[in-house]
């Protein structure tokens, strides 16, 4: 019974994206635009530094730790969900795998470490919001601040530098040309999006975010799945940890700063819609690289970080209402 109640949802989902296929091409299409748009313009205020291979390299190694917590915070929106303690949660596992104790066993307990770290923070958020009933906004808040004391707790307020050489020869290093760093970002890229486009785990998380009581009651257990989907956020967390880690070689409870903001804003300019039930893991990726690039050109114009947030806001925001307008519209068409 379980299983024949399973479909209709799941069904309502895989017929709804193709109905979207035209316009959400035309958004990846449009981002790919602006993309290119201020890569020309970096270049042409910057002609000598913009496109060269070190600054190319720079941009992609900072766009990788915010990529991969894109990558979790975009399955928790497709969810209906929010998180703003991912920034946190890579601070305190940042700390937690450079203390002495956990370095002394060498670098493969240190990764380990961050990983369990972002992915018990991930599980308490889902736990607390699908089995505790209480909002997201709230929850996720409240591990901000705790997960973030947590880390200034343990380091006391200093940084703490990475001693393992292992760790940072490999983590900095490259292959085939390419930042390891930037392999990491691509493989979970490549995981990310087989899973929310080539399975029933993808699936019932557009179900779900599109209509949760439709999909309890076709059969999905739908707190589990909220759980397991903020869990995959932790776990992104803390592999975002490492990555930070590895590009600053320290660990601090300042890591990971205003990282929610910088993950929901590429998320939402990537066309996941803040209402759940539809999203594109390849938006968010253009959506974090278009902020990479718009940093770099800021930067490289001495251009004071008080303009960047203002512009960041105001991108944002034009997303959002760009949302508002193109579900207005598919609304009338429907009608």
């Amino acid at each position: 019974m379980t299983g024949t109640l399973d479909r209709p949802p799941v069904r309502e989902a895989a017929k709804e994206r193709p109905r979207l296929l035209s316009t959400a091409d035309f958004r990846l299409l449009g981002l790919a635009g602006v993309l290119a748009v201020l890569c020309v313009v970096g270049q042409l205020t910057r002609p000598d530094t913009f496109l060269t291979q070190d600054n190319l390299s720079t941009m992609l190694r900072l766009a990788a730790a915010i990529g991969v917590v894109s990558v979790g915070m975009t399955f928790v929106i497709i969810a209906g969900g929010i998180d703003l303690s991912v920034g946190s949660i890579v601070a305190l596992s940042s700390v937690w795998m450079t203390t002495l104790a956990t370095q002394s066993y060498g670098p493969f307990v240190m990764v380990l470490c961050a990983l369990l770290v972002g992915l018990g923070c991930g599980l308490v958020n889902g736990v607390l919001v699908a089995y505790g009933r209480v909002v997201p906004f709230i929850t996720t808040l409240a591990m901000m601040a705790s997960a973030r004391g947590l880390a200034e707790r343990i380091s006391a307020r200093r940084t703490q530098v990475v001693t393992e050489t292992g760790f940072t020869e490999f983590f900095r290093g490259a292959s085939l040309g390419v930042p390891v760093l930037v392999w990491l970002l691509a493989l979970v890229f490549a995981a990310g999006w087989i899973v929310l486009n080539r399975t029933t785990f993808g699936r019932r998380t557009f179900a779900i975010g599109g209509n949760a009581e439709a999909a309890r009651l076709s059969g999905i257990n739908v707190r589990l799945h909220g759980v397991l989907v903020y869990g995959f956020l932790g776990l992104c967390c803390g592999i975002a940890a490492v990555m930070v880690v590895a590009r600053t070689t320290s660990g601090a409870s300042t890591n990971g700063m205003f990282y929610e903001l910088d993950a929901i804003a590429a998320v939402v300019i990537g066309g996941t819609a803040l209402s759940g039930g539809r999203g594109s893991l390849v938006g968010t990726l253009l959506g974090v690289l278009i902020f990479t690039v718009l940093n770099s050109i800021f930067t490289q114009n001495n251009l004071d970080t008080d303009i960047q947030n203002i512009a960041k806001g105001a991108i944002i925001v034009g997303a959002v209402l760009l949302q508002y307008a193109t579900s207005a519209r598919r609304g009338r068409n429907a009608t």
